[in-house]
């Protein structure tokens, strides 16, 4: 019986977070890979347990793809972005979360009780090849700008990712006024130790236009203000060509 209140008040959570997301996917659909059912949406959280390890497929035995913990290397709460919940054929529910870090662009699973999620309301879309940044708020488009990516041997990287914290730089003003860390990794970006993907403000802005960066992707200051409040942790982010 408490089997069964867990699985309904799952699936009463599901169809909340699916219908909040509507504009974005919502969508069920049967799957023979070891899946149930898929409800697609994007969800951001955290962890509610200190650490899990990421599965290859909705399930305890199946290969490991990464561990990730509760709290950073630097310590902050590790951000997930949950792409879609899935019942496992034993009727165990569990998320298929992006997962970031070298490679990009890996996705795995994990318990659905080991994470809060709820509903993202934002989404960012960067076009490498017209240099421009896009916000969608609720399904509204509410921002557009100019951005400058990486150069040549330095792209920033293409596919699906989502914001992994934020912050304002101090005494740097290389960064701008706001800075975005993405889940996404190149060869060598701008960012602080090198390696992440970060959407961030610039103290040259006669740059933007032009692919110049090591990976980053860089706007206006204006453009970073703005983001501050209309991409909050865990935000979807689409680069693409």
């Amino acid at each position: 019986m408490k089997r069964f209140a867990t699985l309904v008040l799952f699936a009463a959570a599901i169809a909340v977070i699916a219908a909040a997301n509507s504009a974005h996917v919502g969508q069920a659909a049967t799957r023979t890979d070891g899946v149930v059912v898929e409800t697609k949406f994007p969800a951001a959280g955290s962890l509610t347990v200190n650490s899990v390890v990421v599965r290859r497929k909705p399930t305890t035995t199946a290969r490991k793809v990464t561990t990730m913990n509760y709290f950073r290397p630097d310590y902050r709460v590790q951000e997930i972005l949950a792409v879609s919940a899935v019942t496992a054929p034993n009727g165990t529910p569990w998320y298929r979360i992006s997962v970031p870090g070298r490679p990009n662009g890996r996705y795995g699973y994990i318990p659905a009780a080991d994470a809060a999620v709820s509903p993202t309301k934002s989404q960012i879309v960067v076009n490498v090849g017209r240099r421009t940044i896009d916000v969608f708020h609720n399904g509204k488009h509410v921002l557009h700008g100019k951005v400058a990516v990486g150069a040549p041997g330095m792209e920033t990287p293409l596919g699906h990712y989502y914001v992994g914290a934020a912050f304002k730089p101090v005494n740097d003003p290389f960064l701008g006024v706001w800075a975005l860390e993405t889940s996404a990794y190149s060869k060598l970006s701008d960012w602080p130790g090198g390696g992440v993907v970060g959407i961030h403000g610039t103290n040259q802005p006669q740059l933007l236009g032009q692919a110049v960066s090591h990976g980053c992707v860089r706007v206006s200051n204006t453009t970073a203000a703005r983001l501050k409040t209309l991409a909050p942790v865990g935000t979807p982010i689409l680069i693409k060509a």
